[in-house]
Formats: C-alpha cells, sequence, structure tokens
C-alpha cells in the first residue's frame, strides 16, 4: 500500500465515522428513507457538479447500468438499513457492524474475483474482528424492547457493501473513481426518489437536522466515495473495504469530542487491536517469513 492510499484510508475512517453521529441527529426527524434519500441526492449534486467540471458525464451515460447497481447495493440498501439500526442503536455500535464489511468483502472476493487472501490477511481480520468486540463488548443488549432488527439490519448492509466492492471491481475495472462516485449516486438517488415521496416526514425538519444531512451527503458520501473507489482502483476491493475496521476507532473519537462520551481502558486497548488487524489485513504490516538456509559444506 503506497503512503496516498494509507492517507486515503485514514480520511476516510474519519469522514465514515462521522456519517454515524450525524445520521443519529438527524433521523428521528427525518426517518430513513427520507434521510437517505436527501443523503444520496445532495451527494449526488455534488459530484455531479465536479464531474461535469471536470468533463467526465459521458462515461456516466456509457455506464449506467452498472453504476445503479453500485448505488443500489453500495449506498440506497446499506445506507437505509444503517439509518434504521441508528434510531435503536448508538452511532458507534453501528460503526462496530460497519465493520465487519472487511470480512464479507473478502470471502465474496475469494469467491468470486479468486482473491484468495494470505495467512497473514486471514489473521489480520480475525485480530481486527476480536478488537472490534473488545471494543464493543458492553454496548451489546438484547433486552426486550429491542435491537435485535436493528442488528440485523446493520449485518446486512455490511454483507451488501462487501458485495458490491467485488461488483465494482468486476464491472467497473478501470472506470475513473469520480465516475463511479457520481453515477452510483445518482442511481441511488433515482432509486430512492420514489420512498422519499412516500415517507417525506409530516412535520417541519429543524435546521441542525438540515445541516447534518447536508454534511453526510457532502463530506461523508460525496467526498468519501471517491476516496472509496479510488481505494478499489488501487489496492483492490477486499483491502479498500477494511478502512471499516478503523471506522469505529474514529467513532469513539468523535462521541468523545461531539457528545462527551467517556474513553474508557477497553475502549484504548481494543481501537489498538483494531489497528493491528488494519495493518495486518490491508498489507500495510507484513511480518517476516523466515527460511531455512542449507549450510555450504
Amino acid at each position: 500500500m503506497q503512503s496516498r492510499d494509507l492517507v486515503d484510508l485514514i480520511l476516510l475512517a474519519t469522514l465514515w465515522s462521522g456519517s454515524f453521529l450525524l445520521m443519529r441527529v438527524a433521523v428521528p426527524e427525518f426517518g430513513p428513507f427520507a434521510l437517505i434519500a436527501v443523503r444520496v441526492a445532495v451527494a449526488a449534486v455534488f459530484l455531479f457538479a465536479v464531474l461535469a467540471w471536470r468533463g467526465g458525464l459521458s462515461s456516466v451515460r456509457r455506464h449506467a447500468v452498472e453504476l445503479t447497481v453500485v448505488g443500489l447495493i453500495n449506498s440506497a440498501l446499506p445506507f437505509c438499513l444503517f439509518a434504521y439500526a441508528v434510531l435503536s442503536l448508538e452511532s458507534g455500535f453501528a460503526a462496530i457492524l460497519n465493520a465487519t464489511a472487511p470480512m464479507w468483502g473478502a470471502i465474496v472476493a475469494w469467491a468470486w474475483l479468486h482473491e484468495r487472501p494470505t495467512r497473514w490477511r486471514v489473521a489480520g481480520l480475525v485480530v481486527g474482528f476480536i478488537g472490534i468486540v473488545v471494543l464493543s463488548w458492553d454496548r451489546v443488549s438484547f433486552k426486550e424492547g429491542g435491537t435485535g432488527l436493528a442488528l440485523v439490519a446493520g449485518l446486512l448492509a455490511s454483507v451488501s457493501y462487501g458485495v458490491a466492492a467485488s461488483y465494482t471491481r468486476r464491472t467497473l475495472n478501470g472506470v475513473e473513481p469520480l465516475v463511479v462516485a457520481t453515477g452510483s449516486q445518482l442511481g441511488a438517488t433515482i432509486l430512492l426518489a420514489p420512498f422519499a415521496v412516500g415517507f417525506w416526514p409530516a412535520g417541519p425538519v429543524s435546521a441542525k437536522a438540515w445541516i447534518s444531512t447536508v454534511i453526510v451527503g457532502v463530506a461523508s458520501t460525496g467526498i468519501a466515495y471517491i476516496l472509496y473507489f479510488r481505494l478499489i482502483a488501487n489496492v483492490g476491493p477486499a483491502r479498500a473495504i477494511a478502512v471499516t475496521f478503523l471506522v469505529p476507532v474514529f467513532a469513539v473519537l468523535w462521541g468523545s469530542i461531539l457528545l462527551d462520551e467517556a474513553v474508557t481502558v477497553r475502549m484504548l486497548v481494543g481501537g489498538l487491536v483494531v489497528l493491528l488487524g488494519t495493518a495486518l489485513s490491508t498489507g500495510l504490516l507484513r511480518p517476516p517469513t523466515l527460511s531455512m538456509r542449507r549450510a555450504d559444506p
């Protein structure tokens, strides 16, 4: 992984972790469908303007079908599932569910693209998952009143991300990341428009919710997807999706700064283990290979 890819990875994790906090602010007023429809529409407008300025709109038309599929399985569906999840789950825990995506991504890439993971990358996925468990164990609750459906929604969203990463690599390999980001958000906007109309909130939406949604649309969706699809093109889907291992760490940081949440020893230890798993699973950290050499006679 090159230094530029590492910078993209960290910046992307920062932007995506903030989206969980902002969605939690806005979704009670908007509802999942309306919130995500506005989110992808804002991202689409932002990305369309950037792409039009660069003169790449013809590529969107040429790959319209594939981009719409990516918009469905990498934005519309998982975004709505997570928006539903944060109605009853903390934003940090939703980010932790999101962090299971690299495991699904590696499995899909292995089965579909024949990208068999090395033993160290498998070890990194396992270590990362252990770190996530350590980080989040005290947040899990299956008491009556319920988080069961929210948990299932979050996991299904992560599976969708895993499938989308390999689909993007297989069908849009070589297409400029900005084109993929723009086309997918346009497709997601079109797909979600009828649901937004049908489930638009009856009462007025506060300025705080609108501002949160616009920030999510521009920063955590528009800019973030440019980075994400560039990572897929540069390092492959299984490694690119490993960014979600970092998201819970940054989500805890955002929660501490913005929501005054306490940072515990469990969080610190879990965060360090997650970072180790990310380094192994992305190939950033490669333990030395021991080789036995026969001594000269």
